[in-house]
């Protein structure tokens, strides 16, 4: 695998809208040809080159290309957005749209990341080495369509609205999250090792939740029926397990309706 590294030399008065720092964009080019690249600051067009400096060649191929960025990225939008294959590392904080509707490969982030990474996700990982912003994994607003398929993780916490329409895919969070988890879900898991808030599942017609701290609010529509044993993703103990959002519709399946399960750990 080749490596192209972007070290930030220049940061945007603005926001840099940056969707060419992923594989697909760089693959089968040199250095120089990375360069020129384009990137939007608002409405004007720019060089890839002017905000950062440029080193190494791309693989021929997406699969066969890593890129790693380096500096403070708070400022740099849609990095890794929609690719296919590879490799990206980012040394640094980012800014929204991280792994955006992403099918393919691994993004590394050593940092922190703003709202929607991973929204419209379809495939590929996510590893976040730090905190991530709110609709984590979500859907795009205005769209119903949230994550698909592929797996977050972030060892850090995670903001409000996370799986927002998600209809696959796994989430983790190491920490707690804010309120508003897989509202309107249609499939997918997300295990949450720290505390949760409330509105977990709100309307949330099918997938699995899995909480191993507190949560602050139960939502009124999901309901307890049994304490059971998981063992799942490397966790093991005795959950309180509900179903719900009752006030939803749900599918059935070999004439047994099916619900969303919510998992709250009552004994590690």
């Amino acid at each position: 695998m080749e490596t192209v590294t972007l070290t930030i030399k220049n940061q945007p008065d603005l926001f840099l809208e940056a969707d060419n720092i992923a594989p697909d964009a760089v693959a089968g080019k040199k250095a120089e040809e990375i360069a020129e690249l384009h990137v939007y600051v608002g409405r004007e067009q720019h060089r890839l080159g002017d905000f950062f400096e440029v080193s190494g060649n791309a693989g021929a191929t997406p699969e066969e290309t890593k890129i790693v960025v380096n500096g403070d990225l708070s400022r740099v939008k849609y990095i890794g957005m929609k690719m296919t294959g590879g490799e990206v590392v980012v040394n640094g904080n980012a800014d929204m749209y991280v792994g955006a509707w992403m099918q393919g490969g691994k993004i590394t982030v050593n940092g922190d990341v703003d709202a929607f990474a991973g929204t419209g996700m379809k495939g590929g990982e996510i590893v976040i080495n730090g905190n991530a912003g709110n609709y984590l994994g979500a859907a795009y607003r205005g769209d119903w369509r949230g994550m698909q398929a592929g797996k977050i993780t972030v060892t850090g916490n995670a903001g409000s609205d996370l799986g927002t329409f998600m209809n696959g895919g796994e989430i983790i969070v190491g920490g707690d999250v804010d309120v508003h988890v897989a509202t309107h879900a249609e499939g997918g898991k997300i295990i949450i090792k720290g505390n949760a808030k409330s509105r977990l599942g709100g309307q949330m017609v099918e997938g699995e939740i899995y909480v191993l701290g507190d949560i602050d609010v139960m939502m009124p529509g999901f309901a307890y029926r049994e304490d059971v044993d998981v063992d799942t993703d490397g966790i093991k103990g005795r959950f309180a397990l509900y179903e719900g959002d009752l006030g939803e519709r749900h599918r059935k399946r070999k004439g047994q309706m099916i619900y969303a399960k919510l998992y709250q750990r009552i004994e590690a």
